[in-house]
């Protein structure tokens, strides 16, 4: 059989189980997308449409249904630079059909229910009680629905009578959903299905996707199906980052632009109303490099809130269940970032640098990972109504399957309390996606666990970057409730790209690790190139500042003093050398540069390169006292992401190593050496 009619096989297999299990749910995806380029209305409203009117694999019936919703939409829905006109058409004719989102208040001065029209722009419109009992959500952020409308303008009891009336309400979003039909219907399918419906109900076609890819996409509706969950995504354009967040869920908004405000987004002092969190189940931020609030208290405030899902205004505590989710764009490519920056570089620096404002993200998805979207990223197929995934998404979060990996599952000693928190979250976030009915093998929690633990570490790698030994504990695992194996998850973009290669390099050339000038620790080259001349020594590239400069004075004074100690070939009078210092994270030059350079002249002047995979540390006086290294641990660390595996070490530093990790400690060869002239010795592999 053909890869084709294999898929085509599947495809029908799935349809057939679709109609069996959900039918009245579905609906044709291309049928939304052809209306849609057509229509400026929710996607959740066109395709409730859709399900009623073009259910049926009849193409004549698909048709006709297709007319008939485009002649509904045309002459009944309601845009808001038509309301009047609407409104004169309703008063001239006595009653009219409406397509409009309808909210409902009690008025418990009257003791009636009374709806607000969102486009029509009316409100204190009477509404049957009844309607409110069948349709409660029409109390809870308000549905959208075809209205008969009356109008009848009473003269005598002009004052208290509001001329118009409803006659019908019927809704266009699903009026509540029934989880057990979602969870039973769940067990006729299995995983690959399922996945593949969930992404066909969003509008994407998995048959083009790689099974990462589809794990990718479902972890972006996470924040949908967990509470208080913090989630970001950065990656090129055009992966569709935002689309989820504004057209599919009619639960979660966008905020574009990136300018809010304290009383936007938590809490309005003037009029007391609760902002975006507690109106919407997710808050998705787009364009992350322009988030900016007005208020200066307003980072300090989210972070509050990231953390604990509640936050104070006046002299109340407020909780609130919404999800945080920020996207945006990485205008370099990973591999650069990686080595010059941290993951979180397109943050704007007051949350790119705070460590605090970070560890509160319980997941971090790769969206370089993710394809391009092209015309045919988008599915054809059936999938569920987007109202009705999105209403069974909003009632998982009631659920918390947090617990069901435990049964099979710790988690390793690395994940400290907020790292446990963040994982837990993922695995609910998983299995309610892709197991509502909780049904979830031992494997199944292990593939699960291997993405989440990814997931989290990602966020706690970068931390490592910016903030140091703090967040050192990164080598997260889970173990086996049975068997005891502990099994490690990496994250893939850490393998490749190290600044420090392999291999035997070039005479002259070495690598050292030390503080910048802003403080940080970062990985720098030295090349050397020696020529015919009268002892004039020449560096690039270490900048104007005096430190650097004095650094490489000392080194060459002090080779020209005791040159002969180390070789009687090295000479400082019959040749010039020069030495090209690159910055290899971006960081600003380092003043810790006389050993690095003495090693690396006399490299170049011995025609004999240092040993493979060396970093050099220490620092030494004109007078050739050794310097220990400031903050070990750390400086340790960036070797270690830089790629060293041999590190030269001065013996003053040798008591500092109970501070770092013994693990980090084993992941080098330890060179030590208590002289300069040793240390050049020991660099170049000389006994």
């Amino acid at each position: 059989m053909s890869e084709y009619s294999e898929t085509d096989d599947r495809r029908d297999i799935i349809k057939q189980k679709l109609r069996q299990y959900y039918d009245g749910r579905i609906v044709r995806k291309d049928l939304t997308k052809s209306i849609r380029e057509g229509a400026n209305v929710p996607v959740y409203v066109l395709e409730y449409l859709l399900g009623q009117y073009c259910n049926s694999d009849d193409q004549e019936i698909i048709d006709e249904g297709v007319d008939n919703v485009k002649r509904i939409l045309r002459d009944n829905y309601v845009r808001p630079d038509e309301a009047q006109k609407i409104l004169s058409l309703l008063r001239e004719r006595g009653s009219y059909t409406v397509i409009d989102r309808i909210t409902v208040v009690l008025n418990t001065k009257e003791d009636r229910y009374e709806a607000t029209f969102s486009n029509l722009g009316i409100k204190n419109i009477p509404i049957s009680a009844d309607y409110v009992k069948d349709y409660d959500r029409l109390l809870c952020g308000g549905i959208w629905c075809i209205l008969q409308l009356d109008y009848e303008f009473i003269e005598e009891d002009k004052k208290n009578t509001q001329p118009i009336r409803i006659r019908k309400l019927t809704p266009i979003q699903m009026p509540h959903v029934d989880m057990d039909e979602v969870k039973n219907g769940r067990k006729a399918f299995t995983k690959e299905e399922w996945m593949d419906i969930l992404l066909r109900s969003t509008g994407m076609e998995p048959d083009k996707l790689s099974d990462r890819a589809k794990w990718l996409l479902i972890a972006r509706m996470i924040p949908l199906v967990e509470n208080n969950f913090n989630m970001c995504e950065l990656g090129p354009r055009s992966t569709g980052k935002s689309y989820i967040y504004e057209q599919i869920s009619p639960n979660s908004i966008l905020v574009a632009g990136g300018q809010t405000t304290v009383a936007n987004l938590f809490y309005n002092m003037s009029n007391n109303t609760v902002g975006l969190v507690g109106m919407w189940d997710v808050v998705a931020f787009d364009e992350v490099a322009g988030i900016k609030f007005k208020d200066k208290d307003g980072i300090q405030i989210m972070k509050g809130y990231m953390a604990s899902g509640a936050f104070s205004r006046g002299k109340a505590e407020i909780q609130a269940k919404a999800s945080m989710v920020f996207v945006g764009n990485i205008n370099q490519s990973v591999e650069t970032l990686q080595k010059t920056s941290s993951l979180f570089d397109p943050f704007p620096p007051e949350m790119g640098t705070d460590t605090a404002f970070l560890d509160r993200f319980h997941a971090y998805i790769p969206g370089w990972e993710i394809p391009k979207y092209r015309p045919d990223s988008f599915t054809n197929d059936y999938g569920f109504i987007t109202d009705y995934l999105s209403e069974f998404m909003r009632e998982l979060r009631k659920d918390n399957y947090s617990n069901i990996a435990e049964k099979y599952f710790k988690l390793g000693n690395n994940l400290n309390q907020r790292d446990a928190i963040a994982v837990r979250k993922l695995i609910s976030g998983f299995i309610k996606l892709i197991y509502p009915d909780g049904e979830v093998s031992k494997d199944e929690v292990a593939e699960i666990m291997d993405i989440s633990l990814e997931l989290r570490r990602r966020v706690k790698e970068q931390l490592k970057k910016i903030g140091g030994m703090e967040f050192y504990d990164v080598n997260f695992s889970y173990i086996d409730n049975d068997s005891f194996d502990e099994h490690f998850v990496t994250v893939p973009e850490q393998g490749g790209g190290k600044m420090i290669p392999e291999g035997m390099g070039k005479p002259g050339c070495l690598y050292t690790v030390s503080k910048s000038k802003t403080g940080m620790i970062g990985c720098y080259r030295l090349e050397t190139q020696m020529m015919p001349g009268n002892g004039k020594l020449t560096c690039t590239g270490i900048g104007s500042g005096k430190e650097p400069k004095e650094a490489t004075n000392t080194a060459f004074n002090y080779l020209k003093a005791n040159g002969n100690a180390i070789s009687g070939s090295i000479s400082t009078t019959t040749k010039d050398y020069i030495i090209n210092y690159q910055d290899m994270q971006g960081l600003g030059m380092t003043g810790n540069l006389a050993l690095p350079t003495l090693i690396a002249i006399s490299s170049a002047a011995l025609s004999k390169p240092p040993i493979s995979s060396l970093a050099v540390l220490g620092e030494i006086s004109i007078g050739g006292t050794l310097i220990k290294v400031e903050d070990l641990a750390s400086t340790l660390q960036v070797c270690l992401d830089s790629g060293a595996k041999k590190v030269l070490l001065p013996i003053t530093s040798a008591a500092d190593l109970g501070t770092v990790p013994s693990d980090l400690v084993g992941a080098f060869s330890l060179i030590f050496y208590s002289s300069p002239e040793e240390a050049v010795y020991k660099a170049l592999g000389v006994e």
